[in-house]
C-alpha cells in the first residue's frame, strides 16, 4: 500500500462508517421530532410543555448519572486495545458497573427532590411526572455506557441499530399507544421511559459478544492495577461536563417555563428539537470519529489529527448547513406541523439554527479536547457556557419573549466552541485550522441559502416554498459537491474505483 493509498482508504473506511451513524442519528432525530409532533397535537402546548419539562429533568440527571463512564470508554478502551488488550474486558464491565451505581444513587437525590417540589406546590403536575422517570435513570444511565463501550471497540451498527434506532422508535409508539389509551401525563412519562429497559437488554448481549471475541482477559488483574484511578481521574470532570452539556441542551426549557410559563416551554422546547434533529450530522460524525482522534492522539500523531479535524469540520458544515438553512428560513412552515399554538416560535428557531451553524464552524472541537484527556477543561468550558446561558435568559426573555431565550443559548454555543479551539491551540498547542468549514459554508449558502430566499420571497412562507427551496437547493448543493469534491474532502465518502484487471 503507497502512502497515498493509505489515508485515503482510512478515509473511505471513516466515510462508511459515518454514513451509517448518519442515517442511525437521522432516523432518531425524525422518531425525536416525531414524537414531539405526538406530544404536541394530543397534548397541547400546556400539557406537552410539562413533559418536555419532565425530560430536560431526566437528561440532565442522566448527565450526571453516567458518571462519565460512556465518555471514559471512547476516551480508554481504543488506547487499551493498543496497550494492554488484556485489560479491556474488566475495564468495560467495570465502566458498565459504576454508572449503575451513580445512576441509582441520581435516581433517589431526584426523587427526593420531586417530593420536596409537590409539598412546594401540590397543584403542579410536574414533580409527579419526574419521578416516574427517576427510577430509570441507573437503566439509561448503563444503556448509554454499554452502548460507548461497543463503538469504543469498533463497532457501529449495533450502536445506531440499538440507540439510534430501537430505542427512539419504541419510544415514540409507546406513548402514542399511551396517548391514545387516555391515560395521566404521568403514563405518558412511563411509555417514554420504559423502552430503555430493553434497550440495555440488547446492549449488554451485544458488549458480552464482542468482549468474548476479544479472546484476552481471562485472568487479568484490574483493582490491583493503575486502572482504577486512571478511570475515575478521568471521570470526575467528566461528570461535570457531561451534566453541564445536558443543562446546555435542556435547562433552558426549565428556565423558561419558569419565567414565562408551561406553554412557553413547550414552544420553546418544540423548537429545540427541531434544531437538535438538525444536529444529526454532528452525532454521526462525533460517534464515528471520537475513538480515531483518542487513537491518533495516544500515538502522537499530530499531523493526523489536524487532517482529520479538517475533514470532519467539512463534512460537519457541509451536511448539517442545509438542514440549518432550511429550517431557519422557513421556520413558520415546520412550526405549523404542530399545531398554530406553536406558530410563536418561528423566530426562536431562526435564531437557534443560525446560532448552531456559527458554532460548527469550529469542527468537533469539543471531541478533540476530550480524547486528549483534557475532561477537566471541558468542564470549566462547560461551566462557563452554562452560566452564561442562566444568567441571560431571564432578562432576555422579559425583553423579547422566547427569542431571547434563543439568543442566550446561541452565545452560550459559540462561546464554548471559542473556548474549546482556544485550548486545543494554546494548551495542547494543536494547529488545527480555523477555517476547514468554510468552503463548506460557501457551498451550502450558494445553493441551499440562496434557492430558500429566493423561494420564501416569490412563494412566501408556505410548504410548496419549502419544497421549492429544497429541490433546487439540494440539486445545486448535489452538483457543487461533485464538482468541488476535492477541496470538500469528499474523496473518502465515493466507492473505491474498480481496480482495472492485470
Amino acid at each position: 500500500m503507497t502512502a497515498v493509498a493509505a489515508p485515503v482508504r482510512e478515509e473511505r473506511s471513516l466515510g462508511r462508517r459515518s454514513m451509517l451513524s448518519f442515517a442511525g442519528s437521522a432516523t432518531s432525530a425524525l422518531l425525536g421530532f416525531l414524537l414531539v409532533v405526538v406530544l404536541a397535537r394530543f397534548l397541547g402546548d400546556a400539557d406537552s410543555g410539562i413533559v418536555l419539562q419532565a425530560i430536560a429533568v431526566f437528561m440532565i440527571a442522566l448527565g450526571f448519572a453516567r458518571f462519565g463512564m460512556d465518555s471514559t470508554a471512547v476516551w480508554l478502551l481504543p488506547r487499551l486495545a493498543d496497550d494492554q488488550p488484556q485489560q479491556v474486558r474488566a475495564t468495560a464491565w467495570f465502566l458498565i458497573a459504576v454508572s449503575g451505581i451513580a445512576g441509582s444513587l441520581c435516581a433517589v437525590v431526584v426523587w427526593i427532590g420531586a417530593g420536596f417540589a409537590a409539598e412546594a406546590d401540590p397543584a403542579d403536575p410536574l414533580p409527579a411526572v419526574v419521578r416516574v422517570s427517576a427510577v430509570f435513570l441507573p437503566i439509561a444511565a448503563m444503556l448509554l455506557t454499554a452502548l460507548a463501550v461497543s463503538r469504543a471497540l469498533g463497532r457501529i451498527a449495533e450502536y445506531v441499530l440499538i440507540g439510534g434506532i430501537g430505542l427512539p422508535a419504541a419510544r415514540l409508539l409507546a406513548v402514542l399507544a399511551a396517548l391514545l389509551l387516555g391515560v395521566a401525563l404521568s403514563g405518558v412519562m412511563l411509555a417514554w421511559a420504559l423502552p430503555a429497559a430493553l434497550a440495555l437488554a440488547l446492549a449488554l448481549v451485544v458488549v458480552a459478544r464482542q468482549l468474548r471475541g476479544l479472546g484476552t482477559g481471562d485472568g487479568a488483574r484490574f483493582f490491583g492495577t493503575a486502572l482504577p484511578t486512571r478511570t475515575l481521574g478521568f471521570a470526575g470532570p467528566r461528570v461535570i461536563s457531561a451534566a453541564l452539556e445536558q443543562m446546555l441542551l435542556w435547562i433552558s426549557v426549565l428556565v423558561v417555563g419558569a419565567v414565562a410559563g408551561a406553554a412557553a416551554a413547550g414552544v420553546y422546547g418544540a423548537a429545540s428539537r427541531f434544531v437538535a434533529a438538525g444536529m444529526i450530522v454532528d452525532s454521526a460524525i462525533r460517534v464515528v470519529f471520537a475513538p480515531v482522534f483518542s487513537r491518533m492522539q495516544h500515538r502522537g500523531a499530530e499531523g493526523e489529527v489536524r487532517e482529520l479535524h479538517r475533514t470532519a469540520t467539512s463534512w460537519l458544515v457541509l451536511f448539517s448547513a442545509p438542514v440549518f438553512l432550511l429550517l431557519a428560513i422557513f421556520a413558520p412552515v415546520a412550526l405549523s406541523v404542530l399545531g398554530p399554538d406553536f406558530a410563536s416560535g418561528a423566530s426562536t428557531l431562526a435564531v437557534m439554527c443560525i446560532g448552531a451553524l456559527i458554532a460548527f464552524l469550529a469542527g468537533n472541537v469539543q471531541t478533540i479536547l476530550l480524547t486528549a484527556g483534557r475532561s477537566g477543561l471541558a468542564a470549566i468550558n462547560k461551566a462557563v457556557v452554562v452560566t452564561v446561558n442562566v444568567a441571560l435568559i431571564p432578562p432576555f426573555v422579559a425583553m423579547w419573549g422566547i427569542v431571547g431565550a434563543a439568543w442566550a443559548w446561541t452565545i452560550a454555543c459559540v462561546i464554548d466552541a471559542l473556548l474549546a479551539w482556544c485550548e486545543i491551540r494554546f494548551v495542547l498547542r494543536l494547529r488545527i485550522a480555523p477555517g476547514a468549514g468554510f468552503a463548506a459554508l460557501a457551498v451550502c449558502l450558494g445553493s441551499v441559502g440562496l434557492s430558500a430566499m429566493i423561494a420564501r420571497l416569490v412563494l412566501g412562507p408556505s410548504f410548496v416554498g419549502l419544497v421549492v427551496a429544497a429541490g433546487l437547493g439540494l440539486a445545486l448543493f448535489a452538483a457543487a459537491c461533485r464538482f468541488g469534491r476535492i477541496p470538500l474532502r469528499l474523496a473518502g465518502l465515493a466507492p473505491p474505483t474498480p481496480r482495472p484487471p492485470e
